[in-house]
This record gives C-alpha cells, sequence and structure tokens, in this order.
C-alpha cells in the first residue's frame, strides 16, 4: 500500500502541471476521485497501466462532448450490458450521426452496391457516391482514434447513367478505386487491397467462344476488394509514457500521417536509451503494447491464412437444390470476412459495427468471438424474420438443443 500511495503521488506531483493544462478545474477534482482506486495497487506496471487507462478515457470523454448530435437513447441501447447482439433498423447514416464520437472499436461492411439489387437503385453513380461519402464521412467520426474499417467492394459492370441510360452506356466501373478516394478525402488512410478470390468462373458472360480473336476476350468478374483503412486523427494531447506513467513528455514526429508520437523527458524514467533519450510512444503504442499477453494472441493457422494479399475461399451459398433461398437475403456476407476484421483489429469486449447489417454475418462473428456486435439495416419489413431465424441458427450451441439468444433491437425510425 505505501509503495502504491508513494508512486501514484509521484506520477501525480510530476504531471501536475500537465493535469491541468489538460482538464479544467472542475474535470481535474473528477479524475482525482476516478484514479483514487490505484492507492489499492502494489504492482508499480498495473499502477501505470490503470494511471493511464483512466487518463485515456477522460480525454476521450471530453472530445465526445464537442459533438452535439449524440441521441441519447440510441446510446443508452449501444451501451446496455446485454447478450452483445445489438440489431438497429433504421438508415444507416441517420443512425450513426446519432452516435458519439470515437465510440466504434472496428468497423466491417460491405456497402450496397450501386444498382445491383432492386432495394439499392440510385438515379445515377454520382447520387450513390454521393450517399456513400456521407456514410464514409459519419463513420470516420464514430470510429475510435487509430482503429480500422475493413470494406469489402466488388468492381460491376453497369451503366453509370452520367452519359447516356442506353445500353451501349454499360461498362466496367471499379466501384473499388472509387471508394478508395473517397474515404482518403474522408481522412482515412489507405493501408492495403487483399484481393478476394471467389473461385472458379460460373458464369457463360463474356466467354465469346465463337470469336477466339484480339478484342473479343475480356474475363468474368471472380474477385473482390477487401479494402483496410486506418483511421488516425492528429491528437494533439499529451498522452502518459507507458514506462513511468507521468505526463511529462515532448512531441516527436509522427510515425504516421496523424499518428503524434512523444518522448519521454522524465529523466527518473525507468528506460531510457544509451543516449540517455526517453521512451517513444504513441497513443496507439499505449492501447497495442499494454495487451500484447496469452489471452490476446491470434491463432498461428489465422495469422497463415491472412499472410498473403490474395486469399480465395467461396461465396456464400444462399440457393438450396429447391432453389429455395435459405438466408432470407439476396446478398449475404461470407463470415471470413468479418471474421478477419474482428481478430486483427478488436480485442475481446469491444464494439463491432456494421453500418450494412444484412443478414447481419458481421454480429454474428462478432458475438462468437466475445466481442459487441451491432449491425443496422434499413429494409426491416423485408429481412427481419429472415435475419433474427439466420442469427438464431448460427449462435445456438447446436441444433438439436438451442438455447435462446439475445437480440436486441432498436427502431430508430419509430423511436419517437
Amino acid at each position: 500500500m505505501l509503495m502504491s500511495q508513494h508512486y501514484l503521488k509521484k506520477i501525480l506531483s510530476i504531471s501536475e502541471p500537465y493535469l491541468k493544462k489538460t482538464f479544467s478545474q472542475g474535470r481535474l477534482k473528477e479524475f482525482l476521485q476516478a484514479i483514487d482506486f490505484i492507492y489499492s495497487i502494489n504492482k508499480r506496471e498495473d499502477i501505470v497501466k490503470k494511471f493511464s487507462d483512466v487518463y485515456i478515457q477522460f480525454v476521450k470523454e471530453d472530445y465526445q462532448r464537442q459533438y452535439q448530435g449524440v441521441n441519447e437513447k440510441l446510446n443508452i441501447f449501444l451501451n446496455k450490458k446485454d447478450a452483445g447482439v445489438k440489431i438497429i433498423w433504421g438508415d444507416c447514416l441517420k443512425t450513426i450521426k446519432g452516435m458519439k464520437s470515437e465510440s466504434i472499436h472496428c468497423m466491417v461492411t460491405s456497402p450496397p452496391y450501386y444498382n445491383a439489387r432492386e432495394y439499392s437503385v440510385w438515379k445515377n453513380i454520382d447520387d450513390y457516391f454521393r450517399d456513400m461519402r456521407n456514410i464514409v464521412k459519419e463513420s470516420y467520426r464514430v470510429l475510435d482514434n487509430h482503429r480500422v474499417f475493413v470494406f469489402n467492394v466488388g468492381d460491376i459492370f453497369d451503366n453509370d447513367n452520367i452519359t447516356t441510360r442506353s445500353v451501349w452506356g454499360s461498362r466496367r466501373l471499379p466501384l473499388g478505386a472509387y471508394f478508395i478516394k473517397i474515404f482518403e478525402e474522408e481522412g482515412f488512410t489507405f493501408v492495403d487491397d487483399f484481393i478476394w478470390d471467389k473461385g472458379e468462373v460460373q458464369s457463360e458472360r463474356h466467354k465469346n467462344g465463337d470469336k477466339p480473336y484480339p478484342f473479343y476476350q475480356y474475363p468474368a468478374n471472380c474477385y473482390e476488394h477487401i479494402l483496410i483503412f486506418h483511421k488516425h486523427r492528429l491528437d494533439e494531447t499529451r498522452y502518459p509514457c507507458p514506462i513511468c506513467g507521468t505526463l511529462k513528455v515532448n512531441g516527436n514526429t509522427q510515425s504516421e500521417i496523424g499518428l503524434r508520437s512523444w518522448e519521454c523527458k522524465n529523466l527518473e524514467c525507468f528506460e531510457r536509451s544509451k543516449s540517455n533519450r526517453g521512451k517513444r510512444f504513441s497513443l496507439k503504442t499505449l492501447v497495442t503494447q499494454f495487451r500484447q499477453g496469452k489471452e490476446y494472441e491470434i491463432p498461428t493457422e489465422f495469422i497463415k491464412k491472412w499472410r498473403r494479399d490474395i486469399i480465395k475461399f467461396s461465396p456464400v451459398i444462399k440457393i438450396n437444390s429447391k432453389g429455395k433461398n435459405v438466408l432470407g437475403h439476396t446478398a449475404p456476407f461470407p463470415e471470413n470476412i468479418p471474421e478477419f476484421a474482428v481478430r486483427m483489429f478488436s480485442y475481446e469486449g469491444e464494439k463491432v459495427l456494421d453500418p450494412f447489417g444484412g443478414s447481419f454475418t458481421s454480429v454474428i462473428v462478432a458475438k462468437k468471438l466475445n466481442r459487441t456486435g451491432i449491425g443496422i439495416e434499413l429494409n426491416k419489413k423485408m429481412f427481419r424474420d429472415a435475419s433474427l431465424r439466420n442469427i438464431k441458427k448460427n449462435l445456438s450451441p447446436n441444433l438439436f438443443n438451442q438455447k435462446i439468444i439475445k437480440i436486441s433491437e432498436y427502431d430508430y425510425d419509430y423511436e419517437k
């Protein structure tokens, strides 16, 4: 107890001038009350971690208060401790606008493709990308800082309806390329493009077998993009050294665009280089390096599976031998993609959001991996019954002894 009291007091003594710059007088008082429990901790490393955790949370809360569009009812629903399966029925843009800033830890989705389904039709591709841009912009705001958005999209063959509506206006539309530009213009950093090899082509389209000549041969589309984007909002807030826990740090160079790094200037810190330089770190490393124990490890075989950026797995089979759609959705999402996103870019207990829920595969996978899955879907009347059956089926321990799966639903369009 004496050691913990002494060390926490030392952290506070060294950090006092910086705490006063970061927090208002009233907020600082709240912070000091919130860290009172640390006095009962004896291990120095645990003291530093808990101090850092509470400090980061207080800084985030202050940042979140800057946004005035929060829907309190929605956020009560999102933060309620329950079974970890949360379904929101309503327009995803309106819904995301009602969420707190930086309150989601990972995002993964596949958007409605331009005019590819009867429920996703736009006048032209400019209207489509205007809607998608607004959603990407709000997604950037709600995604936690230094976190990842995994975005699956395929290129399509269609008419953009800009030049003409005639059949000769149809062409290959590189949606993946367009989306990369939109994401980067809205603040994200493009990191990787995994190519999803969907297997052997079943379509006879473009074969032109009777014309084996130049300019007559075109490939059929058998792949989609799995695009990886980082969010790095430049945050100039001073963060505590992960070694000594003090806020006596100076800004260092950005380790990536928008990722501020810091260097400890506490000469009594326990880790200094041969040239007497302090520990260098960032908010991202504070989050990741404190979570490198055995309980956070990703299975070796899973890492090997995604070692190459061309990966092969089959699309979801939705039509059975009788020609019936067994999933009740025309564009189901394979589990491979949300599993990749959830395992690689989140921790247990965190919130994973799919803004285009569809058959809610992302929600199912998040629940299986002990995260809170949140899915937004516009077409309640069209998909609710089939989607709920799909969730219960996939989350039941076995088909013969199905326990009741608790699914929390929120109807955004009828909340009033």
